[in-house]
């Protein structure tokens, strides 16, 4: 009969430690620099330690994805109890480190399967969250009608899609469609096809 194999608890100081330094490694050096012996080396402790927490590797990533997004979803909650959520959420995805660690980890969802879920779900709330801030804030969100600025044309749209496609890659899709439809219903008025261009458009629609 095998033993079943001794974990570490959950509540251990020593495992946050370790998840705190696993995460300034990811954000410093990128995902692939976190391993058990990178862990340990900048920990300072031996990789057995490390394994000890977190048996694998998948593990310890979705120790440090799951504790991220208590934070973030704590964080984001109490921010859209305001008057004015858009802000909130302006403010809230403005920060650096955040950004940077969800990139690097969305980077790793493509090479992990349980990682992918759990990124798909964590970016399916924090919309959901937002999108009910909004459906009950009293403000007016009709884009202002004054001429948009071509660098803010040109990332919006140039940008748009690339985002669409990395989130679809780990599974999300929420606000996607109604992104792109925005996004080309604007085409068609500022720049609407003609011609032969408008044809091609709707045979390839058939």
């Amino acid at each position: 009969m095998t033993t079943p194999r001794r974990v570490g608890t959950e509540t251990s100081k020593t495992r946050a430690a370790l998840l705190d330094t696993a995460e300034k490694l990811m954000l410093s050096e990128g995902y692939a620099a976190v391993t058990y012996r990178g862990v340990a080396s900048r920990a300072g402790v031996a990789s057995g330690l490390v394994q000890y927490y977190f048996p694998t590797l998948d593990d310890l990533f979705l120790a440090l994805v799951r504790r991220r997004t208590e934070q973030t979803l704590g964080v984001l909650v109490e921010a859209l109890r305001t008057d004015h959520p858009l802000r909130a959420l302006w403010e809230f995805s403005n920060n650096w480190t955040a950004g940077a660690l969800i990139a690097e980890l969305t980077a790793l969802a493509n090479h992990r399967k349980k990682i992918r879920a759990e990124i798909a779900a964590v970016g399916e709330k924090v919309r959901e969250l937002a999108l009910e801030a909004l459906s009950r804030s009293s403000n007016d969100y009709t884009v202002p009608m004054d001429k948009i600025p071509a660098e803010v044309l040109v990332f919006l749209v140039t940008s748009s899609p690339r985002m669409v496609i990395m989130e679809q890659s780990v599974g999300m899709s929420t606000s996607h469609a109604e992104t792109i439809n925005f996004v080309e219903r604007y085409l068609d008025k500022v720049e609407p096809r003609t011609g032969p261009e408008n044809a091609a458009s709707r045979e390839s629609d058939m």
